[in-house]
């Protein structure tokens, strides 16, 4: 518990200082805009004293430095008008120039990036000096959105290799542990096979042996499943009517008569690829969780549904139901409701249904307080 409790705090404290990062680099990047913009302001204002200068020259006025100042100027474009006229243009593609109405909506982009400079070049007449950012300024207002999206897409990378690195070592976990169970339960399980032998040579009762003897079979049934976690079991055509039910009988003889259990399906054989032993755990972890939802009371209906290329199972309780928030973390390692558990069942379950028969499993519907709907969509065989 406080390895996980330190490991979140690590990872806050990633998440943290990384949104400090991009914060302090975009404050920055802004602060430089900023400063690029007043400067080119600065130049406006010195072109406009220029302008000022060059109109009201006379014949003995050095222009030498305003002339200078026009010809630094290769950057920032530039509308000068005059009673709403424009009467010059500086770094304005030609194209432009020539069409008036593509001048006129040029300018009006001018208008909306900068407050224009009003130049009284002498008293009473005035000329406005409309200009934009400059290419450079322009690519620093668009920087903070690049680095943004590269930020992103760099966590992204790391998130995914993150969860595929967490869900590889689950994998070899869980296939590490079922492989070890089913190896632990194997010699106590080949210990009481000699045992039942035994009493039956010692003439105990035939209906003793025979209850012990469905019960190894049953041992010997985990004991299999297990040990196909963690490589790929063989599928077979099965008809999942039969296997369903032959999992559905078992269960039901062996739990509480407070559970009413009920069993709809096809008459017909309906055809699917599936392996009977991961099967029959599906069915077992759905019924066994719906039982416990029900808390050992309750209805519990389990339905098979044949649609033209798919076959969908149903199991429906009328436990304490799901919130909705919760339908799709329910299927996640380690959740439970329940006071004892790992919270593996459903998580074995869908790795079952999707991986292993390529089929889907969903909480289909629920409300609280009246029960839950558990659906398993497998696709059926091909029929020639």
């Amino acid at each position: 518990m406080q390895f996980s409790d330190r490991r979140d705090t690590t990872r806050w404290a990633i998440i943290f200082a990384s949104f400090l990062i991009i914060s302090l680099i975009l404050w920055n990047t802004y602060t430089f805009f900023q400063i690029f913009k007043n400067e080119e302001r600065l130049k406006m204002n010195l072109w406009a004293k220029a302008q000022k200068t060059f109109i009201n020259a006379g014949e003995n006025t050095d222009v030498e430095l305003p002339l200078q100042i026009f010809s630094n100027n290769t950057s920032i474009p530039i509308i000068l008008t005059e009673n709403d006229s424009i009467i010059n243009t500086v770094n304005v593609d030609e194209v432009i120039v020539k069409d008036n109405q593509k001048a006129m909506n040029f300018l009006h982009d001018l208008k909306s990036e900068n407050e224009p400079i009003v130049i009284e070049y002498v008293a009473g007449k005035f000329q406005k000096l409309y200009y934009g950012n400059s290419a450079l300024l322009n690519k620093l207002k668009y920087y903070p959105i690049a680095l943004v999206l590269i930020i992103v897409l760099f966590g992204s990378l790391v998130y995914n290799f993150y969860r595929s690195t967490k869900m590889a070592t689950q994998n070899k976990l869980w296939a590490g542990m079922a492989k070890e169970t089913a190896h632990q339960i194997g010699t106590p399980l080949s210990s009481l096979i000699g045992w039942v032998e035994i009493l039956k040579s010692e003439d105990v009762d035939e209906s003793t042996t025979l209850e012990i003897e469905k019960d190894i079979e049953r041992l010997q049934t985990i004991t299999d499943r297990f040990s196909k976690i963690g490589s790929e079991p063989k599928l077979e055509t099965k008809d999942i009517v039969e296997e369903t039910l032959q999992s559905y009988d078992y269960l039901q003889s062996r739990f509480s008569k407070q559970i009413e259990f009920s069993f709809k399906a096809p008459q017909s054989p309906i055809l699917v690829s599936l392996n009977p032993t991961l099967h029959s755990w599906t069915i077992e972890n759905l019924v066994k969780n719906a039982i416990d939802a029900m808390k050992g009371k309750g209805k519990l209906a389990l339905e098979i549904e044949d649609e033209a290329d798919y076959v969908n199972i149903k199991v429906t309780d009328t436990g304490a139901g799901i919130h909705k928030k919760q339908f799709k973390s329910i299927f996640e390692p380690g959740f439970t409701t329940k006071k004892r558990g790992w919270g593996l069942g459903l998580s074995l379950t869908k790795r079952i249904v999707e991986e292993y028969h390529k089929g889907t499993i969903k909480v289909l519907h629920s409300e609280i307080g009246k029960g839950t709907t558990f659906q398993v969509r497998l696709k059926k065989n091909e029929l020639f």
